[in-house]
């Protein structure tokens, strides 16, 4: 019983939602009819429907797209597995955490947008120093959460392992790994968050393809619908990677996901 009222709650919630998108549009196309809003600069919602579509059909937003995916996913790789692997090391040996974590205090805080220029004399100005800048954002978000999340299994869980005769394989498999999956979890999603922001960010300074530069040229060229839709796409895209998560997060640790259905 209490299972399918919060069902039906998720499902009013829901209906709520799509209830105050659709007024909201409905307000912004009225608005833009009755020259209460300029269509320059707030161009109404059915255009950019039409232009959404238009981009798709074209193969124009997908090709864009698929750029900006392409960057975000290879640098998550390069930056966020040595994050995941450092920060199990860390979280593991408390001497060197405090060795090394003075660095990451350090670096961490550096707006890595900001040292894209410094990237691109050491990299050139090629695909290596836009990725190089993307992975360097993924690495500290995974680090950080991956070595909290080691540092917070209680040590009961080592002291019945040894005594089960576990060797050093199977305490990092068997302990270590599980008990800090929940914070890695989070910190791979915040990873990848931050991957897309910083790809748009690069690409609207230094890239001719993808979501940033498409971004920038619309703006170029007053074309304001185009920007509202590469705006939308990347907004759809931050929705489908924590949904995608949310559902990865329950498959494997569901003793510490919320399940609202």
């Amino acid at each position: 019983m209490k299972k399918n009222h919060r069902f039906f709650g998720f499902i009013r919630e829901g209906w709520l939602t799509v209830l105050i998108i659709f007024l909201f549009l409905i307000v912004w196309e009225l608005g833009v009819f009755i020259d209460w809003l300029s269509s320059l600069f707030f161009p109404p919602p059915s255009v950019i429907i039409a232009t959404f579509n238009k981009l798709i059909l074209n193969q124009k937003l997908l090709d864009h797209t698929g750029i900006t995916l392409w960057r975000v996913f290879l640098g998550l790789i390069l930056g966020g597995v040595p994050g995941l692997i450092l920060g199990l090391i860390l979280g593991w040996s408390p001497r060197l955490y405090r060795l090394i974590n003075p660095f990451v205090a350090a670096t961490h805080p550096i707006p890595k947008i900001a040292i894209l220029p410094l990237i691109m004399i050491i990299f050139g100005i090629g695909e290596s120093s836009k990725v190089f800048v993307i992975a360097l954002t993924a690495f500290f978000p995974l680090l950080i959460n991956t070595a909290a999340g080691v540092q917070q299994i209680s040590q009961i869980h080592f002291e019945v392992a040894k005594n089960y005769g576990a060797n050093l394989t199977k305490i990092f498999t068997r302990v270590i790994f599980p008990g800090s999956l929940p914070l890695i979890l989070t910190g791979l999603r915040l990873s990848l968050n931050l991957a897309l922001l910083v790809s748009i960010a690069v690409e609207l300074v230094s890239a001719q393809k993808g979501l940033g530069a498409m971004i920038w040229l619309a703006w170029q060229t007053l074309r304001t619908e185009e920007l509202y839709v590469s705006l939308i796409m990347t907004a759809l895209l931050g929705i489908l990677f924590n949904y995608f998560l949310q559902r990865v997060a329950v498959y494997l640790v569901p003793w510490k996901s919320e399940q609202r259905i």
